[in-house]
């Protein structure tokens, strides 16, 4: 059989190129992951969190190494993790690599120490509650929150903070004042602090504390309904709220119950609120019942504006 020519040979790599479309493998890491921290949550695991890595560099997850080992794997939204089983009394050393789509890591971050401290005696219930929980916000994606010392008979070895019932930050059992990170501009946020012992027993809820991050840069006036309340009376919940500023009446709201969409609120022509708007709902859930209310606008341009702050309620 005929060798091929060079030129039949070069037309093949060619054609193999333009099928493939010209592109080179992904060879490149991400970057190492930054502002890694580690806090023991109790004798026997230890909280760790970094930095969310920038959205160009296509990262996919993150492997988390206990000296050269790995020890957990998370997706890409996910920037914080509870290593549990660990020691008593034991000095870790933890780093984060980041992993993009083509199978890339990034150089293990600067590695985070902590020493867990001795396994606590008996537990005989949770901490107190945080009181006189504070927040204000840093700019368009930060807020700083402030709370007092919580109490419990073993000590408290951490305070975690909650929005939307979810767990999203945690600061260490000695601190009474975090700064968060990743928020969104406009948005407002209810948070909540939980003290933690060390038997991993959590506190009751503080206080919510509202906070509204500021507006990007160029970005006009904010879109959230301002002052949500929500006063319960046997039968009915009854909303209040101030409508956001949008050059316009706003005429349509969406309530959000649980984290779940449950009813749109329209205001008809010659009934849009001028003020104060208000809106009762009937109530046919049992009594006891606990909801999580939000609520947000239909804006000029038709999309749904940002979610007001969260109140809680337990129905009468």
């Amino acid at each position: 059989m005929r060798r091929p020519t060079a030129f039949a040979a070069a037309s093949c790599c060619l054609a193999a190129a333009l099928l493939t479309g010209c592109a080179a493998p992904d060879t490149r890491p991400p970057a190492s992951p930054t502002g890694l921290t580690a806090q023991a949550g109790s004798a026997t695991a230890v909280h760790v969190m970094w930095e969310q890595a920038d959205p160009r560099d296509g990262v996919s997850g993150y492997q988390i190494l206990r000296g050269d080992a790995l020890v957990r794997e998370v997706p890409a939204n996910k920037t914080m993790v509870d290593l549990t089983g660990l020691a008593p009394l034991t000095a870790y050393a933890f780093t984060v690599r980041a992993k993009d789509s083509a199978g890339n890591l990034s150089a293990p971050s600067t590695a985070a120490t902590v020493t867990t401290p001795a396994a606590e005696p008996a537990d005989h219930g949770p901490p107190t509650a945080p009181a006189g929980a504070t927040g204000h916000p840093d700019g368009p994606r930060a807020a700083v929150l402030s709370w007092s010392p919580a109490t419990d008979d073993t000590g408290v070895t951490a305070y975690d903070v909650y929005q939307g019932g979810v767990r999203i930050h945690t600061a260490p059992g000695t601190a009474t004042t975090t700064r968060l990170t990743g928020l969104q501009p406009d948005t407002v946020y209810t948070f909540t602090v939980r003290a933690r012992d060390g038997a991993d027993t959590s506190s009751p809820d503080s206080a919510g504390v509202d906070v509204t991050t500021a507006t990007a840069t160029g970005r006009g006036p904010g879109t959230a309904p301002a002052d949500f309340g929500a006063a319960v009376a046997p039968g009915t919940v009854t909303l209040s709220w101030n409508p956001p500023d949008t050059g316009e009446q706003t005429r349509e709201y969406q309530l959000y119950v649980n984290e779940q969409p449950t009813t749109i609120i329209q205001f008809g022509a010659g009934a849009v609120p001028t003020g104060r708007a208000r809106y009762q709902l009937a109530v046919t859930e049992p009594k006891g019942t606990a909801w999580a209310l939000k609520l947000r606008a239909r804006l000029p341009d038709g999309n749904w504006g940002s979610f007001s702050a969260e109140r809680r309620v337990t129905l009468g």
